[in-house]
């Protein structure tokens, strides 16, 4: 007792606290202040998603359309040239793959329409003729009331129309910022990196150039991985409609092919326009086979293709893969699916890059060493 009052008065009034107990609370508030700034980061992206989603598409397009940049200029195309090129080639692809699509079901809309006129009024038949003993009545009754129960009326139709509206005027206006950012990031994109690296204090330019340009690569490597799957996915859902007869495989394969590329929405869109081929020109067998194809080919591509083969390419465990995308659909709905697997990669390497010290005497860490799309 008298060495425990001797040792508060040497120390005064200031309390002695175990070792341990002060690293933690040193380590605490440094937590608080690292949650609170990724809170206000996460904040102004949810509030500037209008702007950061594009500039964030236009980053993975450019990724996509940067080898063909490249290689232009090592066969000494000049840059506007190399550039022009690509942009051509590139819109080139798509709009011709998507015009494939579209051309394809506006040639088969007739049939399509009347195909389907002819299953509808054969299950309405089937339902007259099951054991249920449903009557015509009975049916036009269900109808109407399903069409009160979805308040189907003017006011329901004019907000959905204006809704649809905005909607279409806020992706017009996203689609010109992306392409508007892609010709820049394409022609430019590793000065703009070194301009925005300039910002930094001078000692810390060849940590973050170089740990940018580390990232970079495994964006490249990611966009590579994304195509190799999206083509499985076609391969696989197409033979599956070519072995079962259907017609429109051409188009049903290509759809599948861009929708894999954005998650969720656009799969389920190609998948639903392959079984309902398959409904309407089958019958109800050949579309639940299709079904079944349909659920095993991503059912192969979320559960082996996405973690194992893009966890190798981006160097980050499937698990890691498979969370990541489950917290971006939490977080930010469609775009946060798109962008998880991506912005986890790229932090990844990023912070092993920084954390072994990979910038000293990495040729890619000096400013004027252009690596990338805009090489």
């Amino acid at each position: 007792m008298l060495s425990l009052r001797k040792s508060t008065a040497k120390t005064g009034s200031r309390v002695v606290l175990p070792v341990g107990v002060e690293r933690v609370t040193e380590w605490s508030w440094r937590f608080l202040v690292i949650a609170a700034a990724f809170a206000v980061g996460l904040f102004l992206v949810i509030q500037l998603h209008f702007l950061i989603v594009p500039l964030l598409i236009s980053v993975l397009l450019a990724a996509l359309a940067a080898p063909l940049s490249i290689a232009l200029r090592a066969i000494h195309f000049p840059r506007w040239l190399a550039t022009l090129t690509t942009m051509v080639v590139f819109l080139s692809v798509v709009t011709g793959l998507v015009w494939l699509v579209v051309g394809e079901l506006v040639r088969g809309w007739g049939s399509l329409r009347d195909r389907t006129i002819i299953a509808y009024d054969d299950f309405v038949l089937f339902l007259l003729d099951s054991p249920l003993e449903v009557s015509e009545a009975q049916l036009n009754t269900w109808f109407s009331a399903l069409v009160v129960e979805s308040n189907i009326d003017s006011s329901w139709v004019l907000s959905g129309a204006l809704s649809v509206t905005s909607s279409v005027g806020s992706w017009l206006v996203g689609t010109g910022i992306a392409l508007f950012a892609l010709v820049f990031f394409i022609h430019d994109g590793a000065r703009i990196w070194e301009y925005l690296v300039s910002w930094f204090p001078r000692l810390a330019r060849p940590a973050v150039l170089g740990s940018g340009r580390a990232g970079w690569e495994t964006l490249l490597s990611y966009v590579k991985v994304q195509i190799f799957v999206a083509f499985i996915d076609a391969v696989g859902i197409g033979l599956g409609a070519y072995f079962l007869g259907l017609p429109l495989v051409a188009p049903i394969a290509i759809a599948v092919f861009l929708g894999a590329f954005v998650p969720i929405v656009g799969g389920t869109v190609a998948a639903a326009l392959a079984i309902l081929v398959a409904l309407v020109y089958e019958g109800p067998v050949t579309a639940l086979i299709m079904l079944i194809i349909v659920l095993a080919v991503q059912q192969l591509e979320g559960q082996v293709l996405q973690p194992l083969v893009m966890g190798a390419a981006v160097r980050i465990h499937p698990l890691a893969v498979v969370l990541a995308v489950a917290a971006g659909g939490y977080l930010a709905g469609v775009p946060g699916v798109l962008f998880a697997v991506p912005v986890v990669a790229f932090i990844n390497v990023v912070v092993k890059y920084l954390a072994a010290g990979e910038w000293r005497g990495d040729p890619a860490a000096v400013p004027g060493t252009a690596v990338g799309a805009g090489s």
